[in-house]
């Protein structure tokens, strides 16, 4: 991040830098970064920074421990800052880059299939017409069939549904795209 004002003689790449590796409490395989819950660190009006994240969806039971883990993490590293939740723009799957994808993917969970087009320089495109698209193509995250079914709509967090795989017959959690 190019920002780099200063508060306590913490800097805003100090603060990125030990926020860096915090793992989403509910996928601990990916951070709160590659997630893009961790969106940004300002200077507030007072001039203290202020972490921002925002939930991937409104109801988000785990934003209460994000919150919680984000302060302690910046007390463990000798440093304040407010936490600031931010709903708009809302939190989207196209945040994610495709590291975060691919360790959804080895970590058992179908990783979302967006609803952007991603563009060569890495940006991406969002539609916001959305036509009814059958998720029945889901390829599973053990053998990678597309022959997938969806069991039910919810997981085991509301952000996921449940599919099973009809080749391998192993069920796995589908991140829903946002």
């Amino acid at each position: 991040m190019a920002v780099t004002s200063t508060f306590v003689g913490h800097d805003h790449a100090a603060i990125w830098a030990a926020l860096a590796d915090l793992a989403d409490p509910e996928i601990p395989v990916i951070s709160l970064r590659e997630l893009g819950i961790l969106r940004d660190v300002r200077t507030g009006a007072d001039g203290m920074p202020e972490v921002v994240i925002t939930p991937t969806y409104s109801g988000c039971p785990a934003m209460g421990q994000i919150e919680d883990d984000v302060r302690t993490a910046l007390v463990t590293a000798g440093m304040s800052a407010r936490v600031v939740t931010q709903l708009a723009p809302a939190w989207t799957t196209d945040w994610m880059d495709e590291a975060a994808r691919e360790k959804l993917r080895a970590y058992g969970i179908a990783p979302p299939q967006c609803d952007s087009d991603r563009r060569s320089d890495g940006t991406n495109v969002l539609r916001f017409s959305r036509q009814a698209q059958p998720r029945e193509h889901v390829p599973c995250p053990q053998c990678g069939s597309t022959r997938t079914t969806e069991t039910s709509p919810f997981g085991s967090t509301a952000c996921k549904a449940m599919y099973r795989c009809l080749d391998c017959l192993e069920p796995f959690d589908y991140f829903k795209p946002y």
